[in-house]
């Protein structure tokens, strides 16, 4: 059960812009819980895909969301937040961008999307939680006295996402890489169901041409007033 008590800072914002690297960052300056949203609908789109729901069943992918045996571990520093689906890590395999695809159908779904919002709001424990997806601040935690929206140029963040991939070994062309953000961006921004954009008493961060730490020191700041 949530604790309504505990504070709540939320990072919103478009794929690539480092919100994955601040919210683990924060969490461990901070001590606090860690919320990796755009993992659930990516584990929803993994679990579907392994329990041999259609991605384009939305009844069943609701049941999958609502039964889902996840769980965030903080990785090691540079290192994403390890993700576990029913005892396996499955944190490489949910990165892909096949599944990253996967995960942007599931949630246009407004059933998929009720089915994992309290599960989401049930993080929200003592001494506080950092929650990173695209409606933290504006549909799951509403209240949370801290938001961020976290954002940078469609340009920036394909360079980040190609130079990941080849640091990967993954054989990657950029324009690919740019093409398909500026067509998930369209997407998320134009769904019916909670669509990207900043809360109203958001603190927008344009994250072009800064470095990790400079970001960190501007969301540590706002942190204060959480």
């Amino acid at each position: 059960m949530a604790d309504s008590k505990a504070p709540v800072i939320t990072v919103d914002g478009p794929g690539g812009a480092g919100k994955g690297t601040i919210t683990q960052m924060l969490a461990r300056k901070l001590g606090w819980h860690l919320l990796d949203s755009g993992a659930l609908y990516r584990l929803t789109a993994l679990a579907a895909i392994r329990q041999g729901v259609s991605l384009d069943d939305e009844s069943g992918l609701a049941e999958v969301a609502a039964t889902l045996d996840v769980a965030f571990e903080p990785g090691e520093d540079g290192q994403p937040v390890r993700v576990v689906l029913a005892g396996e890590d499955v944190t490489s395999e949910i990165r892909t961008e096949a599944c990253g695809d996967n995960a942007s159908r599931v949630a246009v779904m407004q059933s998929v999307r009720d089915a994992l919002l309290q599960r989401q709001r049930d993080f929200r424990q003592a001494p506080g939680l950092v929650a990173d997806g695209r409606d933290m601040g504006t549909v799951v935690f509403p209240d949370a006295p801290v938001k961020v929206f976290l954002t940078a140029s469609a340009e920036e963040r394909a360079r980040r996402r190609y130079n990941q991939l080849k640091g990967a070994g993954v054989d990657v062309n950029i324009d690919a890489v740019l093409d398909e953000i500026r067509v998930r961006d369209e997407r998320d921004m134009n769904r019916s169901a909670a669509p990207l954009k900043p809360a109203d008493d958001a603190q927008v961060i344009d994250s072009t041409g800064l470095s990790i730490e400079e970001v960190l020191n501007r969301c540590m700041a706002l942190a204060g007033q959480a």
